[in-house]
C-alpha cells in the first residue's frame, strides 16, 4: 500500500497555520470520496470561517455559502441534484452559532446529507472570540478571564443535542489529535457518506480539533489540548445509529 495524495485533494500550498487539525480533515475527507469512488458526483458547500477557501483544496464542485446556511443550501442542492453527493463542511461559529437554526430543522428533517464539523472551541478566522463549543473556563478574546457559565452559559454539545432528532441516521464524535484518532475519523466520515449513498438520511462527524494559534500553544500543546481537556468535556464516540 502506498501513502499518496487523494485525488479529490489538490497538490497546492496551503493556507492553514502550523498544526491546525483542517489539513488533516481535508484529507480524510478526500480519502474518503476517492474510496467510495463518488468524486464526480459531490458537490461540497464552503463556510466562512477558516474554511472559507476550502474550493482551492478539494479537486469536486464547491460552492461557497453564506454564513451558516451551508445546511440550508446543501437541501436545496440534494433536493434538485437527488443523484449527487453533498457535503457541509463547517466550524463550530458557522454551525453551532449563526447557523444553528439550518443545522436543526435540516437535521429534524433528515435530509439526506453529510456533515462534516470542526469543533476548536474558539472563533479561529476571526481573531480568537469564544465560540458556542468554548469551554467553561477557557479563555478568549472576548472571555478574558474564561468563560464563566453565570454569564455565557455552559458549551453547546452538538452530537448531544441532535441525538433526539428522529431524522438523524447517523452522528459520532471524533479528533485528529492522535494517530489512532485520525484513523477512527477517516472511519467515520467514510460511513457518513455511505449512509447518504444508501438514502439513510442526515449524517453528522463531529471533529475535535486543534488551533494553535489562537490557544496561543505551539502545535504539541495543542494536540494535548484536544486530548486532556476537550475530550473530556466532549467525549468522543457514537451518539446515533441507525444503521
Amino acid at each position: 500500500m502506498r501513502f499518496a495524495r487523494p485525488e479529490t485533494l489538490y497538490d497546492v500550498p496551503t493556507h492553514y497555520c502550523s498544526g491546525c487539525g483542517h489539513g488533516i480533515t481535508h484529507r480524510l475527507v478526500a480519502q474518503a470520496i476517492d474510496d467510495l469512488g463518488v468524486r464526480e458526483r459531490v458537490i461540497a458547500t464552503a463556510p466562512v470561517g477558516c474554511a472559507v477557501l476550502m474550493y482551492d483544496y478539494f479537486n469536486c464542485d464547491v460552492i461557497e455559502c453564506a454564513h451558516g446556511r451551508s445546511p440550508a443550501a446543501a437541501t436545496g442542492l440534494k433536493r434538485c441534484l437527488p443523484d449527487r453527493i453533498v457535503f457541509t463542511y463547517q466550524g463550530d461559529g458557522d454551525l453551532a452559532a449563526i447557523g444553528t437554526a439550518e443545522t436543526i430543522h435540516a437535521a429534524n428533517r433528515g435530509e439526506n446529507i453529510t456533515v462534516v464539523f470542526i469543533n476548536n472551541a474558539i472563533y479561529g478566522m476571526t481573531g480568537g472570540q469564544m465560540a458556542p463549543t468554548t469551554m467553561i473556563d477557557q479563555v478568549t478574546t472576548t472571555t478574558p478571564h474564561g468563560r464563566d457559565a453565570r454569564l455565557q452559559g455552559p458549551p453547546i454539545r452538538v452530537c448531544e443535542l441532535l441525538s433526539s432528532l428522529d431524522g438523524v441516521a447517523y452522528l459520532e464524535r471524533v479528533a485528529v489529535s492522535t494517530p489512532r484518532d485520525v484513523i477512527q475519523a477517516g472511519r467515520a466520515i467514510k460511513k457518513a457518506f455511505q449512509y447518504q449513498l444508501d438514502g439513510k438520511g442526515f449524517s453528522l462527524v463531529e471533529v475535535l480539533s486543534m488551533c494553535p494559534t489562537d490557544w496561543k500553544l505551539p502545535p504539541v500543546k495543542a494536540a494535548e489540548f484536544v486530548n486532556e481537556k476537550m475530550k473530556r468535556v466532549f467525549p468522543l464516540g457514537v451518539y446515533k445509529d441507525k444503521g
